[in-house]
């Protein structure tokens, strides 16, 4: 079977890996253009790109698909069964869509209708959904509401962030892949088109939720860190300050987070902290962080990042923030 990858970041990148090594003719790679990355600002290609130059594969790069039709063309020319997409970065027209014999498949982390769109891994920790995980499903016009061929979950864990859960669900979207890609090399499919309810939009992140609002509750406090990782920020003494690990220190959560982080946590979870006012520190945990009073309970940041330093946690962000009982944060 002859295979079209698309794809951009490192988080496709397995699912290209995965699809050479079971054998599969890919015959090229779509990715976005080169950009200008890091402080020298040296145009660089996208992870995808790069890891296809490695294996060998001819690669396009594309700017506007709907304006291309030099590349439209190529692609045709190609004559591939089967356009597999992953994190590409550009909704395809119907034009392309059409191409593929076999069609196009997309392999969308979440569990389809809930969170379609950008961001689906954020949405997924800031609501607290207990399950994520993904589906390959068939490409049409509309975003993200083709009709679904394999569907795998995984379960969220209190303290897992956006960047373990890519991790994971990259993986997992390179295994079903091959299945799926396996399914079509036998014969026709089974699809089941996505149901009418449940639908929920995975909605691009905006740089304005990246701020902590310190009058929320701890426990959404913890999401907006988890989901948001590593940007979610705020203010430390006049300072910018990425806060990139923090506990909701809940008594009603304690053995899981004991489990999570044995018992000194549950210990934390399970002390009667003062009050204070939002953002306020109102305790030092040793060797842990910095106890913070929220709108509702209290939360431990572990680990964050002041503006051009390096991230710190525990001993060493208490050292590198010379926090003090009443300071506060936001």
């Amino acid at each position: 079977m002859r295979i079209l990858f698309w794809g951009t970041p490192v988080y496709a990148v397995p699912c290209l890996d995965a699809l050479v090594a079971a054998g599969h003719g890919v015959v090229g790679v779509v990715s976005q253009p080169d950009r200008r990355r890091g402080r020298g600002g040296r145009l660089q290609p996208s992870p995808v790109k790069r890891r296809a130059l490695e294996l060998g594969l001819p690669v396009w790069a594309c700017q506007s698909l709907r304006q291309d039709t030099a590349l439209k063309q190529q692609l045709a020319e190609l004559a591939a069964d089967v356009f597999v997409v992953v994190a590409f970065g550009q909704i395809l027209p119907v034009q392309i869509l059409a191409q593929p014999r076999l069609g196009c498949w997309n392999g969308h982390g979440s569990l389809l209708p809930r969170w379609r769109g950008a961001a689906p891994i954020q949405r997924a920790l800031l609501a607290g959904d207990e399950l994520t995980g993904v589906s390959i499903m068939a490409m049409e016009e509309g975003l993200d509401t083709g009709a679904v061929l394999l569907k795998r979950s995984l379960p969220i864990g209190l303290c897992d962030n956006s960047a373990a859960m890519a991790q994971r669900l990259s993986q997992l979207t390179a295994e079903l892949m091959v299945e799926a890609m396996a399914l079509l090399a036998a014969g026709p499919v089974q699809i089941r088109p996505q149901p009418a309810t449940g639908i929920t939009m995975a909605v691009k992140v905006n740089k304005e939720e990246l701020w902590l609002p310190w009058h929320g509750p701890a426990l959404q406090l913890h999401r907006r860190v988890m989901g948001f990782y590593p940007r979610a920020v705020t203010h430390w003494q006049g300072r910018r300050l990425n806060v990139l690990a923090t506990v909701p220190l809940l008594p009603q959560r304690a053995e899981e987070l004991g489990a999570i982080a044995g018992a000194p946590m549950t210990a934390l979870a399970q002390t009667p902290w003062p009050p204070g006012r939002p953002g306020q520190v109102v305790a030092v945990a040793p060797g842990q962080g910095l106890v913070v009073a929220t709108g509702e309970g209290h939360l431990l940041l572990q680990e964050a990042q002041l503006a051009s330093k390096t991230p710190c946690r525990g001993t060493h962000l208490l050292q590198a923030l010379k926090a003090e009982v009443g300071q506060r944060l936001g």
